[in-house]
């Protein structure tokens, strides 16, 4: 357990990420779990990627969120002709009357939130220039490595009906998102709420933030400082490992439609996005419910299904419900 100040501050950053998600889910109606698991994925230094029909408010998620941040924000709209010096940037030349010189220009990712609209329209070359940035944290060009903003955060969204012209993530790509959300269409009654909010709130006008840098560092600090439960790393294990259909712990379901299961870093996610989750419900401890809670959106894109189980409209979450069903977290 951690000592008594660190518990009183571990209650006070608790009241503020809280404040924050109330008010991300006051203004992205009917998705309140979304939400929180997106604020969750910020306090536990993670990336998320967002996927969701057209019109579903993806961007305008993020960016209310952005707008109740006092950080430097960035966006990049992902098309097939984005090149990487698009998103990274690059060196220039420069004709002084000394001569010329080679100048750095620093491209959108140099900020500490960014959006990447719609990722899989960039071509695998362009995806691929986020990988150290999510990574590292770090842009290597023109023969050095210069380093992120920090905090840095990225948020990705992707449309999973539209297949003409968008190149799926790689699997190393999708390892590095902490979390991958699923936006789900409103219920009816939700839709009418949205159908009556006045333009000003549909488009985020009248956002005030809520944090800045130092205080979100600090919130991820102390984040990760909540402690975990006795037996909590050797559950999430035997989760992440019944993932894999060689193995024996392995439900029917997972032999049959998995060709490859979940990373070492999907355990990582899940205990890391629990103890945010924890917090967020003003808990002193990490609970049952928020390991499970942590474990779908950490899993479900790590999980390389077979091609007949695709084609056949398998889920990663219906898998996924399958391993905790024969391993239930406790």
């Amino acid at each position: 357990m951690p000592p008594a100040p660190e518990a009183a501050a571990i209650e006070d950053a608790a009241a503020l990420a809280l404040r924050l998600r109330d008010e991300l889910a006051r203004r992205h109606l009917g998705d309140a779990p979304a939400v929180e698991l997106l604020v969750a994925a910020l306090l536990a230094d993670g990336h998320v990627l967002i996927q969701g029909a057209p019109g579903l408010g993806k961007t305008r998620l993020v960016r209310t969120l952005a707008g109740l941040l006092e950080l430097d924000y960035g966006r990049v709209q992902c098309t097939p002709d984005l090149m990487p010096a698009d998103v990274t940037g690059g060196e220039v030349l420069d004709e002084t009357a000394a001569g010329r010189s080679f100048r750095f220009v620093e491209g959108p990712v140099f900020c500490q939130v960014l959006l990447a609209d719609e990722i899989n329209r960039a071509t695998p070359r362009t995806q691929s220039a986020l990988l150290e940035a999510m990574e590292e944290r770090q842009v290597s060009a023109g023969g050095s490595s210069r380093p992120l903003p920090s905090p840095f955060f990225l948020c990705a969204t992707q449309n999973p009906i539209e297949l003409e012209g968008t190149y799926p993530l790689p699997e190393a790509q999708l390892d590095r998102f902490l979390f991958q959300l699923e936006l789900e269409r409103p219920a009816l009654g939700t839709l009418q709420e949205i159908l009556e909010l006045p333009r000003a709130s549909r488009d985020g006008d009248g956002l005030a933030p809520l944090m800045d840098a130092a205080q979100l560092l600090e919130l991820r600090r102390l984040t990760a400082l909540v402690p975990l439960p006795e037996g909590a790393t050797a559950q999430v294990a035997t989760v992440v490992h019944a993932s894999h259909p060689d193995a024996t712990e392995a439900p029917e379901e997972v032999r049959e439609h998995v060709r490859y299961g979940a990373s070492p870093r999907a355990g990582i996610a899940a205990l890391a996005g629990a103890r945010a989750l924890a917090l967020l419900r003003g808990r002193a401890h990490v609970a049952p419910e928020d390991l499970r809670d942590a474990l779908l959106p950490a899993l479900r894109h790590r999980m390389l299904l077979r091609y007949e189980a695709s084609a056949a409209g398998v889920r990663p979450d219906e898998l996924v419900a399958a391993i905790l069903a024969r391993h239930p977290v406790r």
